[in-house]
């Protein structure tokens, strides 16, 4: 049996914030709460820090920035990940699932590749003790690709893969909605001409027509039968809303427009933005701001998506800038993300939940992690 006694904390609890408490570990599990501090020998003093639940991340592409830094500048895959892996625990993400897309309509890039091989460099680094945060995988499965299903292959039947999303990045609809907007996307970060922009969005529907609708049906069939969470990407309307529940999707990524956001909420669907939208205040995308759903009360949780930093920032934004309660802040980077994907034993403060917890000091209005500890060991 191993112990760790941490006290003289502000513990953030799911609906309050104890002012000097105590939380005991035991056996990678949280043991005890005391509102009190600690005087038992051994006990580790953290000087009035914040005690927070780490922060659980549903949809990162922070490791394909590692893997490619530049446009076809590809970096070792095994350097990539444990890049990556310090990157998120230094910010305090306890639980990551890796975004991986599958299938690339325009058969470039790191997702017109076969992304397999993370699998085993994971299973390897965990089993010696080298991992920081705890990693499972989250396929984002470009509908339209032609070769979508082909890349999944290799991931079917793995532990780790615990979340798909069903994407439509076609332009005109969804997230690209304003053609302009894809327009500037792809001829800057992808760095195409505009001849080549028009001849591809002449292509694009013809392959929506031809690849979605089976892609769609496949993954989801699969999904059901693995008892993998399912969500939908970028919905736009009530109507995709509503096709997402016929689906049997759980989770909302990044709805677009408040009228998708409220929708979702309202059926039961997680929400789930852009934290990065709530630190820059407004999407990068044209689409609604994430605090406003925060402020209607439509979202459930936030992903950092390209910027693992901004999951805490965000929610510190929330509670420094729209007022809301620390715990309620923390809440949709903590608890809410977990719950979205169906994991119900970490996200919070809480005895007989995983010990995920960071130490934090706030700075001129801003957080700062100290320490970060998973399942009781520190990491960072």
């Amino acid at each position: 049996m191993t112990e760790r006694l941490f006290t003289n904390a502000r513990v953030v609890l799911g609906d309050e914030v104890l002012a000097c408490g105590s939380v005991l570990v035991r056996d990678g599990l949280i043991a005890e709460i005391d509102g009190r501090p600690s005087s038992t020998p051994g006990a580790e003093d953290l000087d009035g820090d914040l005690l927070l639940p780490g922060l659980v991340e549903v949809h990162t592409d922070n490791l394909e920035r590692h893997v490619m830094p530049r446009p076809k500048v590809y970096f070792p895959l095994r350097s990539a990940l444990q890049s990556h892996d310090a990157e998120l625990a230094a910010c305090g993400i306890t639980t990551v699932f890796d975004a991986i897309g599958v299938g690339d309509p325009y058969d470039e890039g790191f997702r017109s590749k076969d992304q397999s091989g993370l699998l085993g460099l994971l299973d390897n680094l965990e089993a010696a003790g080298l991992l920081r945060s705890q990693h499972l995988v989250h396929i984002r499965c470009e509908l339209p690709a032609p070769n979508a299903l082909q890349l999944f292959e290799p991931f079917a039947g793995h532990r780790r893969v615990q979340l798909i999303s069903l994407m439509d990045h076609t332009p005109g609809q969804r997230q690209w909605t304003d053609v302009s907007h894809a327009r500037t996307y792809y001829t800057g970060k992808k760095g195409w001409s505009d001849a080549k922009f028009e001849h591809e969005m002449q292509l694009a529907p013809l392959r929506q027509a031809q690849y979605a609708g089976p892609h769609r049906s496949w993954m989801t069939a699969y999904a059901h039968r693995q008892g993998i969470a399912l969500a939908t990407h970028d919905d736009t309307t009530p109507e995709h809303v509503e096709e997402a529940i016929k689906l049997g999707a759980s989770m909302s990524e990044f709805p677009t427009t408040l009228a998708a956001a409220r929708h979702a909420h309202s059926k039961g669907l997680k929400t789930i933005a852009g934290a990065p939208n709530v630190v820059r205040g407004g999407s990068h995308s044209g689409n609604v701001a994430a605090a406003e759903l925060a402020r209607e009360g439509v979202l459930d949780g936030l992903s950092s998506d390209y910027v693992p930093g901004s999951l805490l920032q965000a929610a510190w934004t929330l509670h420094r800038d729209e007022g809301f309660a620390l715990p309620e802040a923390l809440h949709v980077v903590s608890r809410g993300p977990a719950e979205a994907a169906q994991l119900f034993d970490r996200g919070r403060i809480e005895p007989g939940l995983r010990a995920d917890l960071l130490r934090v000091r706030e700075l001129d209005g801003h957080p700062v992690v100290r320490e970060v500890f998973v399942g009781g060991r520190r990491v960072a």
